[in-house]
């Protein structure tokens, strides 16, 4: 398994095949910024964009921080100090925040981006097929991740280039691609083997720019926990010892955030949790005929509606292991049954089982699922639940929250940037007692 981003198994709607983020080329206008010790350089995309209006020269700063895989009773299991510092001194969620379903890494970073639930941001998985397209959507596939097309809704990055303010992702799923009629004024394409320092370094960098051309809004992303879940699982040593890592970069992020003495709140999130893994397959095909029917991972494509009517009554009691229903039947709090990129019927696990539609071909070497995995109902299964920490002048201290959906950080950030954001299925009103200003309209 590589050292780089597991961001999650393509679970689609249920099943967990490794996949992971690409590093991608930069193509024009790019500059080696940093290098870190022993990484990779730091190569920053500068798009045409002008410098700041004279309302988001008014704003304070937002800096994004995405932990991959950190499920939401790590921080206090492993003892991460500083996060659990960050949360002292603003916000945090001690029981979680809840993902998206699937609870999987595209769908749920761009749902913490544009405030959509994943059938309405349009990732419904970390690979799916497209009917209209007639194309598959592959998060490995650096032509398909950087084609707007693909992605629905206003990513914060957009909202924020639309509104006259500069931003800049140091990775984000959705941030390579022009979206919205925007990408960010500074950004980088994915490669997880820049050095995690460096990072720091550049995050500090775009803060120190000129103050018409420095970017109000800044996303940073780490692998590390997610690595370790997957490849040992979430009660590992190794997990812990992730953990414990990215903690301490957390707080070297913090003390040179606070060495700007800008006006920073600091947002760290993480996108889903980790769950050991069954440690057996469950085919599909060994319980329904799926000839002439597409698949991506367990995502069923049937091509005719007597096919899907055929594979529902197939599977709909074939194993305790999963419940399959017809893509209009899916239980509303999944928010998964509206779009067809999403298949028709639909298999949800019922426990922590890897589901595929098929074993890997004849002459081809089969191996049992990897330690961890996730893309799960967070509701029904505790481990799938997310973190949640901020702190900054913005927010107020020593505050907690229940758990809450994720699509509803989207609107309050924007309040934070005295952005105007679209309606979307978030709401600034779960948030807003967080807030020092409770969330009233900014003059």
């Amino acid at each position: 398994m590589p050292r780089g981003m597991r961001l999650g198994w393509v679970v689609a709607a249920v099943v967990l095949l490794l996949g992971g983020w690409r590093a991608g080329l930069a193509q024009a206008d790019m500059r080696s910024d940093a290098a870190g010790a022993g990484g990779h350089p730091i190569t920053v995309i500068h798009t045409e964009h002008g410098p700041n209006s004279a309302a988001a020269l008014k704003a304070h700063y937002v800096v994004l921080v995405s932990l991959d895989g950190f499920r939401w009773d790590y921080a206090a299991r492993d003892k991460a100090a500083n996060l659990l510092a960050l949360g002292k001194a603003g916000v945090w969620a001690p029981k979680g925040m809840y993902p998206s379903y699937p609870s999987l890494t595209f769908p749920n970073h761009y749902a913490i981006a544009t405030g959509l639930y994943p059938e309405h941001n349009g990732l419904v998985a970390n690979g799916f097929w497209d009917e209209g397209k007639q194309a598959r959507y592959n998060m490995s596939d650096n032509k398909i991740v950087t084609d707007g097309s693909w992605y629905s809704g206003v990513p914060l990055w957009s909202l924020a280039e639309s509104q006259g303010m500069r931003s800049a992702c140091l990775f984000w799923p959705g941030s390579e691609a022009k979206i919205a009629g925007e990408l960010p004024s500074e950004y980088l394409h994915f490669d997880d083997k820049v050095d995690e320092e460096a990072r720091i370094g550049q995050v500090v960098k775009w803060l120190g720019e000129p103050v018409e051309m420095r970017p109000h809004l800044i996303t940073l992303y780490y692998s590390d926990v997610d690595h370790a879940g997957h490849e040992y699982g979430p009660d590992a040593a190794e997990t812990t010892a992730a953990v414990r890592h990215v903690d301490g970069l957390i707080g070297k992020l913090r003390a040179a955030l606070d060495g700007t003495g800008l006006p920073v709140d600091l947002v760290v999130v993480s996108d889903h949790g980790m769950v050991h893994l069954d440690a057996n397959w469950v085919t599909l095909d060994q319980f329904a005929d799926l000839s002439g029917v597409d698949t991506v991972g367990s995502l069923l494509y049937a091509k005719t509606e007597a096919d899907r009517v055929r594979l529902y009554e197939q599977l709909k009691k074939a194993s305790e292991k999963f419940h399959a229903y017809r893509r209009k039947d899916v239980p509303a709090e999944l928010h998964y049954n509206e779009n067809a990129r999403e298949g028709d019927p639909v298999v949800v696990p019922t426990g922590p089982y890897a589901i595929r539609a098929h074993a890997p071909g004849a002459g081809k070497t089969d191996s049992a699922p990897i330690a961890g995995a996730h893309g799960f109902d967070p509701r029904t299964m505790p481990e799938m639940k997310s973190s949640f920490f901020a702190a900054g002048p913005d927010i107020v201290i020593g505050a907690t929250v229940e758990p809450f959906d994720n699509v509803n950080i989207y609107p309050w950030i924007a309040h934070i940037l005295g952005l105007q954001a679209p309606k979307t299925d978030g709401n600034l009103n779960v948030l807003a007692g967080t807030l020092r200003d409770n969330g009233e309209a900014k003059e």
